[in-house]
This record gives C-alpha cells, sequence and structure tokens, in this order.
C-alpha cells in the first residue's frame, strides 16, 4: 500500500476535451493574474489533480513557484473573509500559507468570472491518516487543539466575528432521509445510464432504507450540540494537510472555515483520517483524540455525542449522489462507493467506535 499520496499526481497539460475545459487556464485569466500579481512570465503550469472542489495549478515564475487556486464552491466575500484571518494563525505558530497580496490589495482577485487566489508553493506531500505512524497521528490530534486556541484568539482579537451564544444542528428524521432517498432511486432509474454506478446506487440506496428503519431509534436526540464550539477549519483532513520530513509543515484550504462543535471537527476529522477503505484504523481514532485532549480537554460525553452525530448524518446524507444525479458532477462517485462501505462497517461496531472515540477502547 503507497504511503504517500505522490506528487506525481500532478497532471501536465491535459489534452481531453472535457477535462481541459474545466482545468486548463484560460488565457486571458492567466495574462490577467500575471499582471495582478506581478509574476513575470509564467514558464510552466500544471493543473494539481488532487483537488475535489475547487481547481488548482502549480505556476514555476521567475519569482518562484507558487499554487493558484480558481474558487468554485464559495462565495468570495467568505472566501476573503477566512484567508484575513491566516496571518494571525502564522502568527500562533499554525502551519499556513499566507495568501499573495496582488497590486489592488486584495488576496482574491475576480477576473472572467472567477475568482482566484495565490499562495507560495509549500513543499510536502499529502500523507494518509492510515499511513501516519502512531506518534505522528497523535502530534496531528495536538495541532488540530491547537489551531482551535488559535482561531479562539482570533475571534477574541477582532480578527473573525464573535461566536454566537448557542449553537443547534439540524437532525434529519429517519422519515425524511427515506423521502430523499426514494427520490435519488426514482433519478437513478430516470436519468442513470444503467451503468455499473448507477447500479450500486440503487442496491446502496435500498439497503439505506432498510437501516434508516432498523435503526431509527438511535436517531440523535434534540438539536443541541454537547460540548463547546467555535470556529473551526472545516475540511481538516489528509488531502488539506502537508507533511514533510515527518512534520506537519501546511494546513491548506480554509474555504469551510465557520463555527461548529469542537467535537464534531475532532471526529469528522478522524473518520475522514482513518476510515479507508470502508472500516476505521480504531488505534489511530483513540490516538488523534489523545492527542487533541492533551492539549484541549475535551469531554468523552461531547466526543461521544459527536460520533453518533456524525453517523447519523453519514446515515441520512446523500450528497455525493445529489451531485451525481442532481448536477451531473461525477467527480465524486468514488467517495460515494467508499463511504457507504464504511458507513455499514461503523453501524455493525457502533459501540466499538464509539469507546475508541471516547477514550475508552
Amino acid at each position: 500500500m503507497c504511503a504517500r499520496v505522490p506528487r506525481s499526481r500532478i497532471v501536465a497539460k491535459v489534452t481531453n476535451a472535457h477535462v481541459a475545459s474545466r482545468h486548463r487556464i484560460p488565457s486571458h485569466d492567466l495574462a490577467e493574474l500575471i499582471k495582478e500579481f506581478d509574476l513575470g512570465d509564467v514558464v510552466d503550469w500544471r493543473h494539481l489533480a488532487d483537488g475535489l472542489m475547487n481547481v488548482n495549478w502549480q505556476l514555476d515564475t521567475p519569482r518562484g513557484i507558487f499554487a493558484l487556486k480558481r474558487v468554485t464552491d464559495v462565495p468570495l466575500d467568505r472566501l476573503r473573509r477566512n484567508l484575513a484571518v491566516l496571518p494571525a494563525l502564522a502568527e500562533a505558530g499554525i502551519p499556513v500559507i499566507v495568501p499573495v497580496v496582488g497590486s489592488s490589495g486584495g488576496v482574491v482577485v475576480e477576473v472572467g468570472g472567477s475568482g482566484y487566489c495565490l499562495f507560495p508553493w509549500a513543499r510536502g506531500a499529502h500523507v494518509r491518516g492510515v499511513d501516519l505512524p502512531i506518534a505522528q497521528v497523535r502530534r496531528l490530534g495536538a495541532v488540530l487543539a491547537k489551531l482551535h486556541l488559535a482561531l479562539r484568539h482570533a475571534a477574541e482579537i477582532g480578527a473573525l466575528a464573535a461566536v454566537p451564544d448557542s449553537l443547534t444542528a439540524d437532525v434529519v428524521t429517519p422519515e425524511r432521509a427515506s423521502e430523499k432517498a426514494d427520490r435519488l432511486a426514482t433519478a437513478a432509474r430516470a436519468h442513470g445510464s444503467g451503468d455499473s454506478f448507477d447500479a450500486a446506487a440503487l442496491d446502496a440506496l435500498a439497503k439505506r432504507r432498510v437501516l434508516l428503519a432498523e435503526y431509527a431509534a438511535l436517531c440523535p436526540a434534540g438539536d443541541v450540540p454537547a460540548g463547546p464550539y467555535g470556529w473551526t477549519h472545516g475540511d481538516f483532513q489528509y488531502r488539506n494537510l502537508l507533511w514533510a520530513d515527518g512534520e506537519l509543515t501546511a494546513v491548506l484550504d480554509w474555504d469551510r472555515l465557520g463555527v461548529r462543535p469542537y467535537a464534531e471537527e475532532v471526529v469528522r476529522t478522524a473518520q475522514v483520517q482513518f476510515g479507508v477503505e470502508g472500516v476505521f484504523d480504531l488505534e489511530r481514532v483513540a490516538a488523534f483524540v489523545s492527542g487533541y485532549r492533551s492539549v484541549v480537554p475535551l469531554e468523552p460525553a461531547a466526543l461521544l455525542d459527536g460520533a453518533r452525530r456524525l453517523w447519523w448524518k453519514r446515515m441520512t446524507d446523500f450528497w455525493q449522489l445529489e451531485f451525481h444525479y442532481d448536477r451531473g458532477d461525477h467527480s465524486c462517485d468514488d467517495l460515494f462507493i467508499a463511504d457507504e462501505a464504511l458507513l455499514h462497517w461503523w453501524t455493525e461496531r457502533l459501540d466499538e467506535v464509539e469507546r475508541a472515540f471516547g477514550g475508552a477502547l
């Protein structure tokens, strides 16, 4: 099993017309960006294939190597707010990459109807959570806790808005989830091509309805999550983390910065990092949680509540299928297949998984 997501996955200028239409840099946009960021002549550019939502490239220029990001899934005003906090996080010792300021004074540049931002190139590689040694897993948990503390301080000094007095989280009922499953099954039959993905989706939706009926009594009670909350990264997972020489060198992609329960981010991070190929690496889950709690003593009850709520969210969520059938976007199809396998494994071992999150493994 490969330990790293290698840089060799970066794809040179693509030739497939459909892919190129999404992943090429329009020549007019590139010319404007070169002027805005005073890059000189761009010697070469390569599309970075690892991103799922936004589109990213590596630019080789006389001024150095940069990462260019075209923003597609977050409002630009929100992105500006999020990126504005990065200098404060850097001062707090969090490994972040502060964006380049353009000649107009902003870090988000609108060109040709798209929003772009530019970052100095960061060294390191993406490493899946299950490929990290246990000691690094614990350190990663501690880094997330320090990040939460740094974001809290940023709010206190006015770099972010104050955290609201109360926080609620929508809990989808079994009935609503079943209705959504029925709608998507109808869409798969009506708009699918009859390929293997459609067959897998229809089978998964049928099985999901069975799970919803069987486990309806375990729907989380109430819409107020347990434990403290505050500003969180929102997508703290291996595709947004860079490692070099055993150290975390960069936390990337701040699109989803927002106020959430801390336990929610801890549990979601552990799920994405250590829920791989349809199973949880529970030893690493426990080590990650231990690392976090060595800095922020989050109560086990909050973590258990977060784990139950995330499990139920996965039980009632079909976002990849909504991308596929409602938007015609197939970029996350593989995530659906993997997440579906993990959901069934998780459900069969619900108590064991929750013990790992609660520190009782």
